[in-house]
């Protein structure tokens, strides 16, 4: 498989990817990922058809320097200040997407120098920077905004790109998230179910995988954003490494009690949060450690509470995003959620990739028109494929 030298020989090249045939030709995909976390992209290809993964191929992170972190955390501030009120900070956002250009186009070269032979991208699936997201309520539609430069990324990869995943999920009424539950599926082909695939990133996300192969998803609360957010406030870094600071502290366990019976846990399913529902300001009070450690083992305890609402009890649980990066955190889970807890290593998986090779799979079943939200992940009322593609103009 070769990247291709010109628009019409990838739209003729892709022709066969707007198929649900069972013989689709598997081909090699592209995925990208920048979190809420704002630290990276995160960039890895997987060889699939939509359904499978066959093979994995390069990943590649290209990590924010600390200005272009802080372009980034403008275009937060700025989007929570307009929240679709008003005039858009246009400017703000043009910077943040210059930023997300430039190192999507670093982490793409990266992934070209590790490819070789025929094993090189031929579709890429590109999240972009989730910048603002309402779910639905009572009164008001949902919303989500992931800011990207499509037409100019496209036309430096000389790649058609899928982006803009989940605009059609909340304009149907869905949540827009999560959508890596098809994903976690296909990896969990082989595992005995049922099975929970538990993302920490910003926000906490579960997946249950099971025999009957009716997916449910969803958020179920803050994971790395607010201990994250409270230590960078006292400036003692970015995130509290290997859980130390947590570890020093004493939890305050009324506090998450009373957090826990805020009415949004009391939703049911599915449902999504926005990075910053959650927060530091929760933690103000207690000190700098035993903030760390309320506000990590609020994670763990929101996990716990998040499995009890899944139809099934799960055998296991498969963390991947950065927080099991955190022994602290990951401890809590093992003490709060009474299953055995696993990492994405321990199941054979690329535990940092795993979002980004989602957005890899995701691309080529929306080239496929098949699903990619479902009712028991994003509350959609029915399944629905969704993303937008942009094929460069100018290749060759």
């Amino acid at each position: 498989m070769i990247v291709s030298n010109g628009r019409g020989d990838l739209a003729r090249r892709l022709t066969g990817l707007n198929s649900t045939q069972s013989d689709f030709s598997p081909v090699w995909a592209l995925g990208f990922m920048s979190g809420t976390s704002l630290d990276a992209v995160d960039a890895a290809m997987i060889l699939t058809d939509g359904e499978r993964v066959l093979e994995f191929g390069p990943t590649a992170e290209r990590t924010y320097t600390d200005q272009e972190r802080t372009v980034l955390a403008d275009a937060v501030g700025a989007a929570r200040n307009w929240n679709w009120e008003g005039a858009e900070p246009v400017s703000c956002f043009q910077r943040a997407c210059e930023v997300l250009t430039s190192t999507h186009e670093a982490a793409f070269q990266d992934i070209l120098r590790q490819c070789d032979g025929d094993s090189k991208p031929e579709v890429v699936g590109i999240h972009g920077q989730t910048v603002l997201h309402r779910a639905p309520g009572r009164s008001v539609p949902g919303r989500t905004l992931q800011l990207l430069d499509q037409k100019n990324i496209a036309e430096r990869f000389g790649l058609p790109i899928v982006f803009d995943f989940r605009t059609d999920d909340v304009a149907a009424g869905g949540q827009g998230a999560p959508l890596a539950p098809v994903y976690h599926q296909a990896l969990c082909a082989d595992r005995n179910k049922p099975v929970a695939v538990l993302n920490l990133g910003g926000v906490a996300n579960l997946t249950l995988v099971s025999d009957t192969m009716i997916l449910q998803g969803f958020d179920c609360g803050p994971a790395n954003g607010p201990v994250d957010e409270w230590v960078e406030r006292h400036k003692q870094g970015r995130y509290d490494r290997d859980g130390g600071f947590a570890r020093s502290g004493s939890i305050d366990e009324a506090r998450i009690a009373a957090w826990l019976n805020s009415d949004w846990f009391d939703q049911p399913l599915p449902k999504s949060l926005d990075r910053y529902d959650y927060n530091a300001d929760l933690a103000e009070g207690l000190n700098f450690a035993d903030g760390c450690a309320t506000l990590t083992a609020f994670s763990a305890a929101a996990v716990a509470k998040g499995l009890s609402a899944f139809s099934e009890s799960v055998r296991e649980v498969v963390v991947c995003g950065g927080g099991r990066h955190n022994p602290f955190l990951m401890e809590q889970l093992e003490a709060r959620c009474g299953v055995p807890i696993r990492t994405a290593e321990d199941a054979g998986w690329r535990g940092d990739s795993i979002e980004a090779e989602a957005f890899a799979l995701l691309a080529v079943r929306h080239l496929r028109n098949l699903p990619i939200s479902f009712p028991g992940t994003t509350g959609v009322r029915a399944p629905m494929t969704g993303g937008r593609t942009q094929y460069p103009v100018n290749v060759g």
